[in-house]
């Protein structure tokens, strides 16, 4: 499946009352996202509506890059935007985002326990130190 194929079902999708994702979907949209610039963009939006300024003065980039990355969100659904005046204001559409921005900034404090032997066979010893 192409990546216009994916895009119109994905948009297609977004007109429902439900956002329902396929996994190809999810991907596409954590391809979207993951770049440091429309992280921090999406953690703004997600505190509230922001105009085109407000992203300048806190990115540090200037305002065609700016445009550009609010423009890829926009193509994905991710974000949308209204006109006041001489002015765009973005705000969020997808609602996964504000989620996928708390796992980010989540700290972890632990690794994952490693398991005492293969659960499959039951024998065998992990390999590296033992935290107990």
């Amino acid at each position: 499946m192409t990546l216009y194929a994916l895009l119109i079902i994905y948009l297609f999708m977004h007109k429902s009352e439900t956002v329902l994702r396929s996994t190809i979907d999810r991907i596409e949209i954590l391809k979207v996202i993951a770049h440091p610039v429309r992280i921090k963009i999406l953690k703004e939006l997600a505190t509230g509506v922001k105009c085109v300024s407000d992203f300048e003065e806190f990115l540090d980039i200037s305002q065609p890059n700016v445009s550009q990355h609010l423009s890829l969100l926009r193509r994905y659904g991710i974000i949308d935007y209204y006109v006041d005046g001489r002015l765009r204001c973005y705000f969020l559409r997808d609602p996964m985002v504000p989620d996928l921005m708390g796992v980010l900034d989540k700290e972890y404090k632990e690794e994952l326990p490693a398991p005492a032997c293969c659960p499959v066979t039951k024998k065998g010893t992990y390999p590296g130190e033992r935290r107990r």
